[in-house]
């Protein structure tokens, strides 16, 4: 709690562990309680008979066997100083006061032990200052357990951090599930795993747009910023085929690999401007979005913004590099076709 104040974008932080209950802790001198002979357990029991309930012996009477309970009158243990008029038996038989070798503190502690997993377990909440984001808030929080709570300690998340938490786990599998997804459309459409290769490698340039764009507005990743980032793999994968394809259909023709995807991409550089322009063009209306939900619309509109914008620009140089370097490791799709006519001829 000490290092949550010091965060100006915490506020009202409180925890559910209040000290509220008193507690009588007894600490008992070892080394003068050796010289006299008295034992740890000697002093438990002691205490067990006085506020509790001690089992002395045990009896049999006509066949059952019965419990011999010790235990003082309830008028004599009812408070913290009821202890002080307490003697033990020394090892020569003398009596010793309890207060000798016992040293009384009086705590406290909290009314309730809450337990998480079966583990003890404190909540600490807070709120959150304005500008400043949950995620921020929880990767602070993390860091300061790592420098000031023991190695065994660790940390759970409840309300609002919860769901972050499992959104941004589940976020992970839904994104690689769209790449997969994406992949294996885009190989059926091309049948070859090489062009559907290539165009995939171009959306890590959308989404370093994203990111940078997140950055330079002072947004934060969160779950309308990776659903984004989802749409962004549709989006940038269309720019890829209309190159990817054209240039396919130049080397169906007899064209040289570089050759083909030079003249792919001088064809198709007005197709790919002008979807991305429309596409970023309809994503205006969210960046400039107000009322009620804006914020979650102005987060997906500035990812998809940021993605195209970055990314159509260096599309256009990286996609022919790439298919330079990967397509000749792809035959074209009338492979077959032009070796026949090849043997033909020859014969």
């Amino acid at each position: 709690m000490e290092a949550m104040g010091e965060n100006p974008g915490l506020t009202s932080i409180d925890t559910d562990f209040e000290q509220t209950q008193p507690q009588l802790d007894v600490k008992l001198d070892r080394e003068r309680a050796a010289d006299l002979g008295i034992t740890a357990t000697d002093v438990g029991q002691t205490l067990q008979a006085m506020f509790a309930t001690l089992t002395a012996s045990t009896y049999v009477d006509r066949g059952r066997e019965y419990d011999v309970l010790l235990e003082a009158e309830k008028r004599n243990s009812q408070g913290p100083d009821d202890v002080l008029p307490i003697y033990l038996r020394a090892a020569n038989g003398e009596l010793v006061p309890f207060s000798s070798v016992v040293e009384l503190t009086t705590t406290g502690d909290a009314p309730e032990l809450r337990r998480v997993d079966r583990l003890p377990a404190i909540t600490l909440s807070a709120n959150l200052a304005d500008g400043y984001d949950l995620a921020a808030a929880m990767t602070y929080v993390e860091e300061q357990a790592r420098e000031r709570l023991p190695l065994d300690a660790r940390i759970g998340y409840k309300g609002m951090a919860e769901e972050l938490q499992e959104s941004a786990a589940a976020i992970l599998v839904t994104f690689a599930l769209a790449l997969v997804i994406v992949f294996l459309v885009l190989a059926a459409q091309f049948e070859s795993w090489i062009h559907p290769l290539i165009i995939m490698l171009t959306v890590p340039l959308a989404l370093a747009g994203a990111v940078l764009a997140i950055r330079v507005t002072g947004d934060s990743l969160n779950i309308y910023s990776q659903i984004g980032m989802i749409m962004l793999l549709g989006l940038m994968a269309k720019n890829g085929i209309l190159i990817v394809e054209f240039a396919n259909q130049l080397r169906d023709q007899g064209l040289a690999v570089k050759e083909a995807v030079y003249q792919g991409a001088i064809v198709r550089f007005r197709p790919v401007l002008m979807t991305g322009i429309s596409t970023i063009f309809g994503a205006i209306p969210l960046v400039l979005a107000t009322g009620a939900g804006a914020e979650s619309r102005f987060t997906i509109g500035v990812v998809i913004l940021g993605g195209l914008l970055f990314a159509t620009v260096l599309t256009l140089f990286i996609i022919p590099v790439l298919y330079q370097w990967l397509a000749p490791y792809a035959s074209p799709a009338d492979a077959v076709k032009q070796q026949l006519d090849k043997e033909m001829q020859n014969t």
